[in-house]
């Protein structure tokens, strides 16, 4: 589930942010603090900042059309409240749809599991119902039920995607054939999104190293780019221009590789159901969640960074390393506390989502305040 959310809702939603998102709305990135591989540590959560601790408004909105951030700026106050709220309990205003497990035009084919991997983190899961309802999907809506209500018109089979790029065996791959050269493992992950909350759900999937060491990237590849299904008959909000579409992600090379990084083809032992990104998505679990690109169709190795979705409609708010990092605010709430879906408390954000240990040395020597 990519996880920058744009939502529609109501005033009473808004008014609600606080309890989600504390000091949401005063919160901007600035220095002070004890320095550390994570960055300087931020404001206590609750204060109430200077005048001009505050970002002048000219400043935040000076690169962007006013209408789009006028767009990204209430509808992700409301989404985060609103949405975080409907699944706490008595909240819950509507009941959720019923979470689709397979398209209605091709079934996928049943999927094996070859192992358990250690990777895996013990934590008791999130409710399957939870996982397939409460997403963002933006090609089918910006509401966090809207994907399950919406994606029926996504038809992944037949599929293919394309190996491309600084390659040495460039190739284009039916999705069923990936999957049968592919041994699928269970990898229980963490997953923190940018607004605040969070999940730990049971992916299915396979290294995308392996897959990309099959097509034998050259010296010159630095980076990877993804891309998602581009199609507004079967996504029919990119008919909406909340994003330019098609939705692009991208990864350091030594990222991509990285085995704790995954191809998910499914969740609780059955194929991706369409609103979680089926047939193929991205999980990398040290990142916030809107670097899981979904329904892909395009990896592209490239010598030069890629611009990324998130990262051209709010640079300021989105940067292309996106990793979980307690000590960084988004400009407009902390991000040292999350809620856990099902939960009631918020509980401390770990860094690097809790995946430290494997990968804080991937970026051993970088500002990761700067480089956010």
């Amino acid at each position: 589930m990519n996880c920058s959310a744009v939502n529609t809702g109501s005033s009473m939603a808004l008014s609600r942010w606080a309890d989600v998102a504390p000091s949401a709305i005063h919160y901007a990135r600035k220095p002070g603090g004890s320095p550390g591989i994570l960055g300087p540590m931020r404001t206590a959560i609750g204060k109430t900042p200077h005048a001009s601790e505050i970002t002048p408004e000219a400043h935040y909105l000076g690169r962007r059309e006013f209408v789009r951030n006028s767009l990204l700026f209430a509808a992700t106050a409301t989404g985060v409240g609103a949405g975080l709220l409907s699944l706490m309990g008595p909240g819950r205003r509507t009941s959720p749809p019923e979470p689709a497990d397979a398209s209605p035009h091709l079934a996928s084919p049943p999927l094996t599991v070859a192992r358990r991997s250690p990777h895996s983190t013990s934590e008791p899961q999130t409710s399957y119902l939870d996982v397939t309802t409460y997403n963002n999907f933006y090609e089918f809506g910006t509401g966090k039920d809207d994907p399950a209500r919406n994606a029926h018109t996504l038809r992944p089979r037949p599929w293919t995607v394309a190996i491309e790029g600084e390659v040495s065996r460039p190739q284009v791959l039916d999705i069923d054939r990936l999957l049968g050269s592919s041994p699928l493992e269970e990898r229980v992950y963490r997953m923190r999104c940018v607004e605040g909350w969070s999940m730990v759900i049971p992916w299915l999937g396979f290294p995308l190293g392996d897959l990309l060491r099959r097509a034998e990237p050259t010296s010159r590849a630095r980076y990877v780019a993804l891309r998602s299904l581009h199609d507004t008959e079967q996504m029919p909000f990119q008919r909406r221009r909340v994003l330019d579409w098609p939705y692009v992600e991208g990864l350091r090379i030594d990222e991509a590789m990285h085995p704790l990084t995954i191809l998910a083809v499914g969740v609780y032992g059955k194929p991706l159901p369409n609103q979680n990104g089926a047939p193929l998505r991205l999980v990398v679990p040290w990142k916030y969640g809107f670097k899981g690109i979904k329904s892909i169709v395009s990896i592209r190795l490239t010598e030069t960074q890629p611009a990324t979705s998130w990262s051209l409609a709010a640079p300021d708010e989105y940067g292309f390393y996106a990793n979980v990092n307690p000590a960084v605010d988004h400009p407009r709430w902390s991000q040292a506390t999350e809620r856990r879906i099902g939960e009631l408390s918020r509980r401390p954000t770990l860094p690097f989502n809790g995946y430290a240990e494997q990968v804080a040395g991937l970026y051993a020597g970088m500002d990761l305040r700067r480089l956010f």
